[in-house]
Order: C-alpha cells, then sequence, then structure tokens
C-alpha cells in the first residue's frame, strides 16, 4: 500500500534535509500528521518567513534581519579585531561565550577540492576590501580542525601574513571539532589562549 499523496510528498520533501533519511522523514511526517492544525500553521508561516525575512549583512556577510546587522551596528565593540568564521552559525557560537567583543567575517564556506570550492567561491575578495578600508590590527582566523578549515586557514595565512597581525583559536580544540559543537568553556579557553600565525 502506497501513503496518500500529501504525505508522500512530505516524506519526499522531508528526506532532503541533511541527515533526515526516508525512515526519519516518515517519523516526522506522521508527527506532523497527528498536530493540530494551527501548530502546522505556524510551522508553514516559519518556513514561508524565512527567505522573506532573512537578509546578509552587507559588512559582516551572516544572515541577519538588516543591514547592517546589529552586532556590526554596536558602537561598542572592538573595531580592530576581526573574527573569520565559516558560517553564521559559527558566530553565534562565538558569540554565545560573551568573550569576544570584536567584529565578525563569515566568509561563507571552506575551501574544499573534492566539492571544487575554491577560494574564489567565498567571500575572500570581500574580506581583503574591509581590511583596506577599516583599521583592522587583527584577524582572528576562527575555523574548524578539520581538513577544510586547515587548507582554508592556510590559505588565508599565506594571502594576509604580511598584510596584518593573524592569530588562530587554539588550547581546547581538538582536531577534526566542528565550532557549532563545542561548548562555551572550551570556546572561552579558545579565544583567550589563541596563537600568533607567523
Amino acid at each position: 500500500m502506497n501513503y496518500p499523496g500529501a504525505l508522500a510528498k512530505l516524506i519526499d520533501q522531508l528526506s532532503k534535509l541533511p541527515s533526515v533519511g526516508p525512515k526519519t522523514a516518515e517519523r516526522y511526517a506522521f508527527y506532523l500528521l497527528k498536530q493540530e492544525q494551527n501548530k502546522l500553521e505556524d510551522l508553514s508561516t516559519a518556513i514561508k518567513e524565512l527567505k522573506e525575512k532573512t537578509i546578509i549583512c552587507q559588512k559582516c556577510n551572516s544572515f541577519a534581519e538588516s543591514s547592517p546587522c546589529k552586532l556590526c551596528q554596536d558602537s561598542n565593540r572592538d573595531k580592530d579585531v576581526l573574527c573569520l568564521v565559516e558560517n553564521t552559525q559559527d558566530l553565534v557560537t562565538i558569540e554565545s561565550t560573551n568573550q569576544f567583543r570584536g567584529q565578525y567575517f563569515v566568509l561563507g564556506g571552506l575551501i574544499n577540492t573534492i566539492k571544487e570550492v575554491g577560494p574564489e567561491n567565498l567571500a575572500i575578495r570581500k574580506l581583503l576590501k574591509i581590511i583596506e578600508s577599516e583599521n583592522i590590527k587583527e584577524i582572528i582566523i576562527a575555523l574548524n580542525f578539520n581538513l577544510e578549515g586547515e587548507t582554508t586557514s592556510l590559505y588565508l595565512k599565506h594571502l594576509l601574513k604580511d598584510r596584518i597581525k593573524l592569530s588562530r583559536l587554539a588550547k581546547g580544540l581538538p582536531a577534526g571539532s566542528d565550532l557549532e559543537y563545542a561548548d562555551e568553556l572550551t570556546l572561552t579557553s579558545a579565544l583567550k589562549n589563541r596563537s600568533e600565525l607567523k
């Protein structure tokens, strides 16, 4: 027996989400089928508004509600230090530690030769313009300690080492880990004990 068309379509759409296989998608679909109509409408509205009300900050390149975003507009932040992250999730993770008071810049990915993502696919040109136009004295490279993060860090080190002071998150972050999953204590330690790249 096949599922009714609307249910089958939902299962198909849910199975396209990252880390969601057919069985998990099926479980989600049946869970949603049992919910009250108003809860489904709330979910539908949230999904619909996701693209409508989310933009990219023209300064830091992160997802935001406005451009410049709230962090970029904050006059109390240190304008001399720029923390370079892969994505908005990593920015939010570091910001949640309340240990970094500088500015951020989102690269929008990492160099990955297997997936044919090169430096030209990242926001590196935009980063260079910011370095040239603002009085930034240090860049903290806060990228994941995996192959792609290391490759991107090495590329940035060669590109920027003669222009500006570079440092890297250090102590407490194990190799192969993702910033998104690091706890606040570990990230706080990594920020405080960052090492200069020479």
